[in-house]
């Protein structure tokens, strides 16, 4: 399988990676952790060698105890460290009514490092997330401390989660930051405009949430009831009965290209962006094997740079609600 470089890094990953949350946290009661464990490691038996966590990942088990994300991961990995790039990230909290709290001081960094390295069982960390930006603290100070830990061998390479120019700049002039992780799909595209940072600098974009939350496979409508009590996909915006309505052009733009190809709609939506740029890598997230097996499976179709122009003209025209807090025209 042909990998993708993680901008400057000698990171080589699959061109879609497993975004790991939904086994412990926001997708419903967590999954039962022997059940986790193995399908994540049959993720990689598929092809997957690059798998994003964090250390906010988590969730209640019916008994009470807690399911830790990196853990899960930690253990399916264990003994295949060498053959795997692993991401995690650090920096934020949930509040109870489940807005974030961001803290990226440096002893905080630290903190955060040495337990998800203790989590994950491994001597080091492939890529390391500031997972939000932190007005509070400068983003110079951010990079120094992420240049100390490369420097002391506890992660190899750095990235930030849902960051702008500005910030993203004055960051890489202290320490070169290898990977940003953005909120990008056909719904979302606010990023775009991070597009020409990102060849400037070489910087990977690793997007999160490629199909919208799930919106863009299809198979989900405002009637539909998501598992658990603990699905953030309840009550956002594309799952109201006005935001689908807004999104039905898009959805049978979908139905459309997806026969044309002989794909699913995920996949398309996948492969839509997996063609427009080689720098970026999708992260999406399932806890079903055989969504995970259709996921990958989208690296293998094809679209013309003239097939994504003519979609991204019509996207251009659309008036669409998605999670994210943007209302793209």
């Amino acid at each position: 399988m042909q990998k993708r470089k993680l901008g400057n890094s000698n990171l080589y990953v699959t061109p879609i990676g497993l975004g790991c949350m939904g086994f412990s946290h926001a997708s419903g009661d967590p999954v039962a952790k022997p059940l986790a464990v193995t399908t994540i490691r049959e993720a990689y038996e598929m092809g997957y060698n690059f798998f994003d966590t964090a250390e906010v990942y988590t969730g209640l088990y019916p008994d009470g105890s807690v399911s830790y994300n990196e853990e899960i991961v930690g253990q399916a990995l264990h003994n295949i460290r060498d053959k795997v790039v692993i991401a995690t990230k650090m920096g934020v909290q949930h509040r109870a009514d489940l807005s974030l709290q961001v803290d990226s001081r440096p002893e905080t960094i630290r903190n955060s490092v040495e337990g998800s390295l203790r989590k994950l069982n491994t001597d080091y960390i492939d890529l390391y997330y500031q997972h939000r930006m932190d007005p509070h603290v400068e983003p110079e100070e951010v990079a120094n401390t992420m240049a100390q830990l490369i420097q002391e061998g506890k992660i190899r390479y750095w990235g930030i989660s849902e960051v702008n120019e500005t910030y993203l700049r004055r960051a890489y002039a202290v320490c070169p930051v290898t990977a940003i992780e953005n909120r990008y799909s056909m719904m979302g595209r606010w990023h775009e405009s991070l597009f020409p940072v990102c060849e400037e600098l070489n910087i990977a974009f690793v997007a999160f949430s490629p199909m919208a939350n799930g919106f863009l496979t299809g198979k989900y409508t405002p009637q539909t009831q998501f598992e658990g009590k603990n699905d953030y996909r309840t009550g956002m915006p594309q799952y109201t009965e006005e935001g689908y309505a807004k999104a039905k052009e898009l959805l049978a733009l979908l139905t459309e290209l997806a026969e044309q190809k002989h794909a699913t709609m995920g996949q398309l939506s996948l492969a839509w962006m997996l063609n427009k740029k080689d720098y970026i890598v999708p992260i999406p997230g399932s806890r079903k094997q055989e969504r995970i097996k259709e996921n990958l499976m989208a690296k293998d179709i094809l679209l013309s740079k003239d097939e994504i122009a003519a979609i991204d003209a019509k996207l251009d025209t659309m008036e669409l609600e998605v999670f994210g807090g943007h209302v793209v025209k």
